[in-house]
């Protein structure tokens, strides 16, 4: 439901094509991810030439580490780095989820605080697990030498499905 008003607004901002095979089968199902490669290279050098000039991080000590040379020529760097490195960052109380698209799919990450700088609970909702739903439907009515090259396709990582 939200990802057609996003991907408009990507597509007004970045100039790209939708890679779409014809055949379904394990061959188009390739040439579609080495053309959505491209075209992902295509929407970072984009971007990267529409970033602004200036400080690429936010300037607050309580969450940044100090430069190395402050880090190792004075206490007050050396006593910075230690807090933000043991206390953490200390985040309100409350639970967030946060999707980033990964290479495999959606890699979202399950976060509760209790307000000190260590999370209460974290959960981390791994790609390849929830595409692996998808394996037996797709391998069904097809050759037993398909099962390898289609679980290729889904390019599972092993220790994301051993839950």
């Amino acid at each position: 439901m939200c990802a057609k008003p996003f991907l408009i607004a990507v597509t007004k901002r970045f100039d790209f094509e939708v890679p779409l095979g014809t055949k379904g089968d394990n061959l188009d199902r390739f040439l579609v991810r080495f053309n959505e490669m491209e075209q992902s290279m295509r929407i970072v050098d984009q971007a990267l030439r529409k970033l602004p000039n200036g400080p690429i991080r936010v300037d607050d000590p309580r969450i940044i580490q100090p430069p190395k040379d402050e880090v190792y020529g004075s206490i007050e760097g050396m006593i910075s780095q230690f807090e933000v490195v043991f206390g953490g960052v200390k985040p309100p109380p409350g639970d967030v989820y946060f999707p980033v698209e990964g290479g495999n799919g959606e890699l979202g990450f399950y976060v509760v605080s209790d307000g000190s700088g260590k999370a209460y609970r974290v959960h981390c909702r791994a790609p390849s697990f929830i595409a692996m739903g998808i394996f037996g439907p797709l391998v069904e009515g097809n050759a037993v030498a398909d099962i390898v090259p289609l679980f290729g396709m889904l390019n599972m990582i092993g220790g994301e499905c051993d839950r």
